[in-house]
């Protein structure tokens, strides 16, 4: 990229917090599509990798944000650590001055959970350890980050979970310890919603649908190229999405100024979708939550007709 960053972002200041892979990865790299200049956090480095063991990195994310025609900046931090968190801030008001959008995709628990089994039969300390990662991160980020976005009016925070309010209200999602997390971060962004919207600011709670992250690629046996052929194993897999889908989710919300009207609310990348006329990468618009109430929960055969 040459020049400074064009688009509908541009000057605009964010910190996607968990932005090593997944839906942070897609956030911020749409995020740079609009030109905006994205800090990326993240405990897996080139150099070191977290506790899951995987390739991804940060400084990627970066690159890739750049790439997009922002102005991506790897920053290594570790959520659950407020002195990191702090050191993060500190670094975005000395360079920036100001920080406009806040994404809280921190997670870190995919192989901490277990499927269907009981909290008492549950492992404990993973279901702590889940906890931690995916609802003290967010709080600590909230508590740090917050006083720069409210420096300026019209700044954006958005609470990644899975499952909108409405459906994670009436449905058991996987375990105690996951369902409680992904519950709590609804919640958080109702209770944002409180705090920094008489402040001038919007707070928002967004799911992706079923997300092709990297993890979800591997555990199929496939590629982003190749991701159909798990539909022979996995039929309803059809709905799937990228997880660029939620970034322009995300970019949509941050460029409209009439975005205080979500304040406080539940959204889904389809959901906005269909708000805001964006499309997926291959030009698809989604609506996972939507099918897997009338389809899939319906123990009706895959077909995607009219939900993409």
């Amino acid at each position: 990229m040459t020049g400074s960053p064009k688009g509908p972002l541009a000057g605009r200041v964010a910190l996607v917090a968990g932005a090593t892979r997944g839906a942070g990865r897609g956030v911020a790299v749409e995020l740079g599509a609009a030109g905006a200049t994205v800090y990326v956090t993240g405990r897996s480095t080139r150099a070191r990798r977290s506790e899951y063991d995987r390739p991804e990195a940060i400084e990627d994310t970066a690159d890739l944000v750049t790439e997009a025609g922002g102005r991506g900046i790897a920053v290594p931090a570790d959520h659950l650590d407020p002195a990191q968190v702090a050191t993060v801030v500190d670094r975005i008001a000395s360079e920036q001055a100001r920080l406009d959008i806040l994404v809280n995709d921190i997670w870190g628990g995919e192989n901490l959970f277990e499927w269907d089994r009981p909290v008492w039969e549950h492992d404990l300390d993973k279901g702590l350890r889940l906890l931690r990662l995916a609802v003290e991160t967010h709080a600590i980020t909230s508590h740090h980050a917050l006083p720069l976005l409210l420096r300026r009016p019209g700044g954006l925070v958005v609470e990644v979970t899975d499952g909108t309010d409405a459906y994670n209200r009436e449905h058991y999602r996987n375990s105690f310890f996951y369902d409680l997390a992904k519950t709590s971060v609804l919640r958080m962004a109702f209770s944002l919603g409180h705090e920094v919207g008489p402040r001038g600011a919007t707070a928002v709670a967004l799911t992706p649908g079923w997300l092709r992250s990297e993890i979800m690629l591997d555990h199929f046996g496939v590629r982003e190229e190749n991701w159909r052929d798990a539909l022979d194993r996995v039929p309803h897999f059809a709905i799937s999405e990228t997880p660029r889908y939620v970034g322009r989710a995300v970019a949509a919300l941050a460029a409209d100024p009439g975005v205080a009207r979500f304040n406080g609310q539940s959204l889904s990348s389809g959901g906005l979708a269909r708000e805001y006329g964006f499309t997926d990468l291959d030009g698809s618009r989604p609506d996972a939550w939507r099918y897997l109430v009338e389809v899939q929960d319906a123990d009706k055969p895959a077909d995607v007709t009219g939900y993409r």
